[in-house]
């Protein structure tokens, strides 16, 4: 029989929410006309449980302005979660088609680092009534000591 050390249990299940602010950048690119592919690049600042900064970058296309677009991305988020520091790494893939938005925000597996190792989530984003409010819900490892 193996032993086992004493650690601190898992944060397993848990729900937490917070605002983040957004700075977008285009990045200017040639396209051929009628092409409606947009690159840009993203820093955010988060706010509540999930304190830090990320910093990511976004693909599109479509026409937003008539309600038909998609996007995806990827963001790096460096800072603290229930009091563990650490980092990593949200996968973004979205739509939207005529009032019908569809969002999926998942913890890229394998991407936690520090003391943030091992974390898996999904993150809900809400823009209604202005500003940026997110929900986490995410599982992390006991800390080893």
């Amino acid at each position: 029989m193996t032993a086992i050390a004493a650690s601190a249990p898992a944060i397993a299940g848990t729900e937490i929410a917070g605002t983040f602010d957004i700075a977008l950048r285009l990045v200017p690119e040639v396209r051929a006309a009628g092409d409606t592919r947009a690159r840009m690049t993203f820093t955010k600042t988060f706010q509540g449980p999930l304190a830090g900064t990320s910093d990511g970058e976004m693909l599109t296309a479509g026409k937003p302005e008539q309600g038909a677009a998609g996007y995806v991305a990827v963001e790096r988020f460096d800072g603290t979660l229930a009091g563990r520091r650490g980092s990593f790494v949200l996968q973004h893939s979205g739509t939207m088609l005529h009032g019908r938005d569809s969002l999926l925000v998942l913890v890229s597996p394998g991407s936690g680092t520090g003391e943030l190792a091992g974390i898996a989530g999904t993150m809900r984003i809400d823009t209604r009534g202005g500003g940026h409010r997110y929900t986490f819900d995410y599982d992390l490892p006991p800390m080893t000591r």
